[in-house]
């Protein structure tokens, strides 16, 4: 059988060991692929190990071949599950690999926009603190997450933990998720589960760590940016979509929203003209929540693990 990585360097700065894969099945790696010449790269591959290239029903219907994709990523909504399942070909992902390292960076993000640690770097290497007559001094208020309530929208392994971190500095945790009923257990020790809309008016701090599906696709937007507390901040490390950016960057101007902070955009790699470059008071990352060196590794066995499941016959972790 032939397998084909389309985009190596997205995982991988040479700093990884690819042979749990291509000990299994004879692989062709490349370093990346685009839209253009995806085709051209997976040829007659039987077997595809993808991250962000779309397959919608136009390219099964050009690799006709094609029987297993195993996608190197926990999100999977670049797939068109209903056309992959049409043509026969299995679809895999990598569920819970990265849960500590978004989180860290979540918790990173919140801690930054709390107690504005950028903002504060920045102007003491421009020389304010040189120049301050004081002792000290603060260009924006410092906020103290003890006491607060933080908002966390999805419950899956990212958003449990993100709670978890959050008791240890003494939030209320409010969660707002699809399936309330499958937590029941964890609805303790400040932990409480809510609709959308108490969740917005009442949380100090909002996480989103939700799927992007056609339900909670532009869920930050004006209508529901005007149901939360004035000064609140916000966190994505989910996925770009969640969030309607000129409605978020027009919040930001207005002050409404506190301050903000996104690993993901809408469109990545992030487009020249995207509104939240320009917004006040946001912090951005190129979608490395999940880039740690411990996760990466991790990424690599179970993409593995999939492959050889699924020659076996026994399939895991299929969407």
């Amino acid at each position: 059988m032939r397998a084909v990585y389309l985009e190596a360097d997205a995982v991988s700065r040479q700093d990884l060991d690819f042979s749990p894969i291509t000990s299994v099945v004879d692989t062709t790696i490349y370093g990346n692929t685009t839209e253009i010449d995806k085709l051209e790269h997976i040829g007659d591959s039987e077997i595809v190990f993808a991250n962000k290239i779309l397959f919608d029903e136009e390219t099964f219907q050009h690799c006709p071949g094609l029987r297993y994709i195993g996608v190197c990523a926990t999100g999977y909504n670049v797939i068109d599950l209903e056309a992959a399942r049409r043509h026969g070909v299995t679809v895999t992902n990598v569920p819970a690999y990265s849960t500590e390292s978004v989180a860290q960076l979540a918790w990173g993000l919140i801690l930054d926009n709390a107690s504005r640690i950028s903002e504060h770097d920045r102007s003491v290497h421009a020389g304010d603190w040189i120049r301050s007559r004081s002792f000290c001094y603060w260009l924006s208020p410092v906020v103290e997450l003890a006491g607060k309530t933080i908002g966390i929208v999805g419950y899956g392994n990212i958003g449990r933990r993100v709670a978890e971190i959050a008791r240890a500095f003494h939030m209320e945790v409010l969660v707002h998720t699809a399936h309330p009923e499958k937590y029941e257990k964890a609805a303790v020790d400040g932990i409480r589960f809510t609709g959308l809309e108490e969740l917005l008016a009442a949380s100090d701090v909002i996480t989103l760590h939700c799927p992007l599906t056609p339900e909670t696709e532009g869920l930050v937007c004006s209508e529901t940016i005007a149901k939360m507390k004035d000064g609140v901040i916000l966190v994505n490390v989910s996925r770009g979509g969640l969030v309607k950016e000129a409605d978020l960057a027009g919040a930001l101007r207005s002050g409404k929203i506190a301050a903000a902070a996104a690993d993901v955009v809408s469109c990545e790699p992030m487009k020249a003209e995207n509104p939240l470059l320009e917004a006040p008071n946001m912090i951005l990352t190129p979608h490395i929540a999940w880039a740690s060196l411990e996760a990466r590794k991790r990424l690599i066995g179970v993409v593995a693990s999939n492959l050889q499941a699924w020659l076996n016959g026994k399939p895991v972790n299929v969407c």
